[in-house]
């Protein structure tokens, strides 16, 4: 068990309980379809504690081992990181030559498109001048290891950009699907200014993003060395220094301005059970999209079988002829949805046109958490 007693990002003992969903699934085991469901399954603690010290909200405890089969990297994705590298290459933060990334364990990359400018990728532990970690370092259990070997990878005058969903938008939207086995941080603009200044490091500029309901990427450079970029006349302070004034009066760095995920999960997965029973119980074949690890905790608090779900369908090959942790509902490919007639509940909202797009027989028949009622 990766166990936190003490903070993972400061070593306080001064840590508060703000969400707890009690045992369930691993989010990242996907049992064979035609295994038998055991209650061995839902038997893992899933919690959120926050730090008063620093303000880390962080993964209380895991037990499972990491074994989430490979995702197939959605659109949104790949369009939001083209964007990005635009718009930190237009606010002149993309200097240098070579190049390093932390990787996440659910796939994607940017440094095709570092390389399509000219960077290099460096070999092994080398410093590079632009470091990249996009939603990558809140896989670490020690975050402020983690934060340390990301300043010691960039190099002198280097840029490491860092991307991650802001716990901000995480509560405004009651996005309690964010917490799952293997994610040990969640992070506010505040808590990460600690982070990074243990390591040694400064944030320079702050991107926003519409993906995942808002998206952060931070452009941070080694503590002393902004300054100096400043005075080559760029605007580094004004969306960092407003996103820090939202999370003050959102009161994020206190167990308070948590609450609204408390209830969250229960009235989410009761929503789902009903719209499944009613909309099944009126003859319709119920199916769902998207078999991602933020779906595995809301599908078994919502206790969903196939009479239920009929199925739940992923582009990903190797999560076909899978199920859904603690539920007997089988990953099927998206195809099988074609043969299908009835509603099909997205899990990921941000896969919305990507996927009316590829199998246009399911336009008009994708429903959202927010239109279950």
């Amino acid at each position: 068990m990766i166990s936190s007693r003490t903070c993972r990002g400061c070593g306080s003992s001064e840590l508060t309980r703000v969400l707890d969903l009690g045992r369930v699934p691993a989010a990242d085991l996907f049992p064979p379809a035609d295994s038998p469901v055991s209650p061995d399954e839902s038997a893992h603690p899933s919690a959120m504690d926050l730090c008063g010290d620093c303000g880390l909200a962080q993964l209380a405890d895991d037990d499972t081992v990491a074994d989430e089969p490979r995702g197939v990297e959605p659109r949104a994705l790949r369009e939001q990181a083209a964007d990005a590298v635009d718009r930190v290459a237009a606010a002149g933060l993309l200097d240098g030559s070579t190049v390093r990334e932390f990787g996440s364990p659910h796939g994607g990359t940017w440094l095709p498109l570092l390389a399509d400018r000219g960077f290099a990728v460096v070999d092994g532990e080398a410093p590079a001048d632009v470091v990249l970690d996009c939603f990558g370092i809140m896989h670490e259990p020690d975050q402020r290891a983690a934060f340390a070997a990301r300043a010691a990878a960039v190099a002198p005058g280097g840029v490491l950009l860092l991307q991650y969903q802001p716990l901000g938008s995480i509560v405004a939207q009651r996005q309690w699907t964010a917490l799952r086995h293997g994610h040990f941080g969640y992070y506010t603009l505040t808590a990460l200014l600690r982070l990074l200044a243990d390591a040694g490091m400064e944030p320079v500029r702050a991107f926003e993003f519409d993906l995942y309901g808002g998206t952060v990427l931070l452009a941070v450079r080694h503590s002393g060395a902004a300054p100096a970029h400043r005075q080559a006349g760029a605007d580094v302070d004004a969306d960092v220094e407003r996103i820090l004034r939202d999370e003050r009066a959102a009161r994020l760095t206190e167990p308070e301005g948590l609450r609204p995920l408390a209830d969250a999960p229960r009235e989410q997965a009761r929503a789902l059970r009903d719209w499944a029973e009613r909309t099944a119980a009126g003859g319709a074949t119920v199916a769902a999209y998207g078999a991602a690890s933020r779906a595995v905790a809301l599908f078994a608090l919502a206790g969903l079988d196939r009479t239920t779900m009929s199925c739940i369908a992923d582009a990903s090959p190797t999560k076909q002829g899978r199920r859904m942790p603690g539920t007997d509902v089988p990953i099927v490919a998206p195809e099988a949805l074609e043969a299908t007639t009835g509603p099909v509940f997205l899990t990921l909202p941000d896969l919305h046109d990507e996927i009316t797009e590829a199998y246009p027989a399911l336009r008009g028949r994708l429903v959202t958490e927010g239109r279950l009622s």
